[in-house]
């Protein structure tokens, strides 16, 4: 059996998160996209779009992401959005609780926390530059002032 220097394997990990840390920052955003309520109905019946702009709303905040705070807020603003949409507590309930378990960063989904940026990123505060560029994004700045079936993929 191989025998390492005590302390090694730390140093390794630590030189790993590092290198992990420093691949996602600097790079630049990806283009906006949104599928609309991904893995879940736009709407329900009649009205099969009824709550889709509170879940390209809530796709312009996981694109861009940020702190956990941030998603946190994003979050509660989709139920709320959903709720008042649909006025049905249990739906906006079961739409929070899904984004809370599915969106988390650690997964590599394209609908995860900060799809927008390189897999890795995590809960990252954005930097000046990082708030321009995404604000720059031709497509989330048009969603984001009136959301349209423009800004949902096909």
């Amino acid at each position: 059996m191989k025998r390492t220097r005590p302390g090694r394997g730390r140093w390794t990990l630590a030189l790993c998160l590092s290198l992990c840390a420093c691949a996602s920052s600097g790079q630049a955003i990806r283009p906006f996209s949104s599928d609309g309520c991904s893995l879940f109905p736009d709407g329900a019946g009649k009205q099969p779009e009824l709550w889709q702009a509170c879940c390209v709303r809530h796709d312009l905040a996981y694109w861009r992401g940020g702190s956990a705070a941030e998603r946190q807020q994003a979050d509660a603003a989709l139920r709320d959005c959903v709720f008042e949409q649909s006025g049905d507590r249990l739906l906006a309930g079961q739409m929070y609780r899904g984004v809370r378990l599915g969106g988390t960063p650690a997964l590599p989904t394209g609908f995860r926390w900060a799809y927008g940026w390189p897999y890795g990123r995590g809960y990252q505060a954005l930097s000046e530059a990082e708030r321009a560029a995404a604000a720059a994004d031709p497509l989330a700045s048009a969603c984001a002032r009136q959301v349209t079936g423009a800004c949902v993929k096909d």
